[in-house]
């Protein structure tokens, strides 16, 4: 069995609530420190972190079920293959 890398960008759309939304989620785990939450995230600034939260949102499928989600907030996916062979 052989293993594949690929890098994949997307861009993704969203609101105002759900900036505000993940916003507040994050001034949250600000509290709880010891989450697992905040694995690999030492450092990042704000906005970084409630991008990423959003991103990770749409990108799990966690909005599919609301309006305005799902493949319509991914805009854009692009792919390269790093290694590997098919």
């Amino acid at each position: 069995m052989s293993t594949h890398t690929v890098e994949t960008t997307f861009k993704i759309s969203f609101t105002d609530e759900q900036y505000v939304h993940a916003k507040a989620y994050i001034e949250d785990m600000k509290k709880h420190r010891n989450r697992i939450f905040w694995i690999g995230k030492e450092g990042q600034k704000d906005d970084e972190l409630i991008i990423s939260h959003i991103a990770h949102k749409v990108l799990s499928g966690f909005y599919s079920a609301y309006s305005g989600y799902g493949s319509a907030a991914i805009l854009e996916m692009i792919n390269s293959k790093i290694n590997g062979n098919n």
